[in-house]
């Protein structure tokens, strides 16, 4: 059983308390694990929170979203309510802080032409630089600390999703993926494999605008006579690890399948991986980061896959 989920088997409340600078993903956090099935409040005055949390522990844990719109906020007052809270015996409590660069978070501000809360009549630079000055001594304290610089509101909720879906806690989880190596790795990955060596269909033109879902693209790639054992021996990897990372308690294992350009081969490989995990009994969920990237990009910007 994990740590977490004992505490809350000792009747301890679970809390998780989101906080960061303004821009950084907070909102999506905290949507997040409410859908997880967290009790969530936002912005909450921190002189009521002890007072929410007393009493009996609920049957389900609580987040609850802090920043300094909230009008009793400071970085002490904050200090004191978690130290308050830690020293609780009814209180399982994690701070979770959302981190972005100053240049990201002002890119943010401007593609929504939001004002900063704490430079409502300036350029919000002003506010971004003073907000993550205010903000230090609680990073300094985070129990789980998120870097979503490069993190999309999916990307975003799949780490929290990792990291704190109380669904996966007693269960392993294995998320597959396949990206392009030319856009760099996926964030996160235990395990990873390259598919650059098995047979290209973007060599063929029938083929070529077709991805690895595709039944004809999927069977030319498996007719490299590579491809069999190719899979045969990564799958039997994946079937010998996941019972010991069962063992040693962990929840999620994330696989990562690397072509040139994330639309073919890696993609063929996800899919055929992921049905065969899925049949054999494991959680397993697949995504197709470059497919999507693709499906978000406006006309004109779609990338040559590979």
């Amino acid at each position: 059983m994990s740590e977490r989920a004992a505490s809350e088997n000792q009747g301890t409340q679970r809390v998780v308390l989101v906080t960061g600078p303004s821009g950084a993903g907070r909102t999506t956090a905290i949507a997040a694990l409410e859908d997880f099935g967290y009790e969530t409040i936002d912005n909450m005055p921190l002189s009521l929170i002890p007072r929410l949390l007393a009493g009996a522990p609920r049957g389900h844990p609580i987040a609850l979203g802090v920043d300094v719109r909230n009008r009793e906020f400071s970085a002490a007052a904050l200090i004191e309510l978690i130290d308050q809270l830690t020293l609780s015996p009814t209180v399982s409590l994690e701070l979770l802080y959302l981190d972005a660069r100053p240049d990201v978070l002002e890119r943010r501000y401007s593609e929504t032409r939001r004002r900063h809360p704490l430079a409502p009549s300036d350029a919000p630079r002003e506010g971004i630089v003073a907000e993550i000055d205010l903000l230090a001594p609680i990073r300094a304290r985070a129990d789980v600390l998120v870097e979503t610089s490069a993190l999309s509101p999916h990307d975003l909720r799949a780490e929290i999703a990792r990291l704190f879906d109380p669904g996966v806690l007693e269960r392993l989880s294995v998320s597959i993926h396949s990206f392009s190596y030319k856009r760099g790795v996926p964030r996160g990955l235990d395990l990873m494999f390259d598919c650059r060596f098995l047979a290209n269909p973007h060599w063929e033109p029938a083929l070529r605008p077709h991805d690895g879902r595709d039944p004809r693209v999927a069977a030319y790639i498996a007719a490299d006579p590579r491809f069999g054992e190719y899979f045969e021996r990564v799958l039997g990897l994946l079937q010998f690890e996941l019972p010991a990372h069962v063992e040693e308690g962990r929840s999620h294992v994330s696989v990562g399948f690397g072509c040139t350009g994330g639309k073919h081969r890696s993609v063929a490989m996800t899919e055929k991986v992921t049905k065969a995990l899925a049949e054999a009994g494991w959680q397993v969920s697949k995504r197709h980061r470059e497919l999507e990237r693709r499906a978000e990009a406006p006309d004109g910007e779609v990338g040559q896959g590979t």
